[in-house]
């Protein structure tokens, strides 16, 4: 079953938080990871993962799901993303772009 990403909104104590660096997390959520925003690598056309690693964003969703999947994290039944547009837009991007992301999240709105 993926798990729902939601942008913005209050968070829940059964959610966990993916907080852009220089954002506070919200309080009572199960679980927070902390991501930059990167600057963009050129790369290939297609953007294969030989000379674009993944970023910032799909590196703290992945930290969340392999806590959770392993139990060094406590359950959560969504994510909340608190970030500025730019931090969205590099989440977006991630779980728009990387099909690792893509078969264990899912944007909500």
């Amino acid at each position: 079953m993926r798990i729902g990403v939601r942008f913005g909104g209050a968070a829940g104590a059964d959610e966990a938080a993916l907080v852009q660096e220089g954002f506070d997390p919200p309080a009572d959520v199960a679980a927070v990871a902390r991501f930059g925003v990167a600057p963009a690598r050129p790369g290939h056309g297609i953007g294969c993962a030989c000379c674009v690693p993944r970023g910032p964003a799909a590196l703290a969703l992945t930290e969340l799901f392999l806590g959770r999947a392993r139990g060094t994290l406590p359950d959560f039944a969504a994510v909340v993303v608190v970030a500025d547009t730019n931090g969205e837009a590099a989440v977006r991007t991630a779980l728009e772009t990387d099909i690792l992301l893509r078969a264990r999240f899912f944007a909500l709105d």
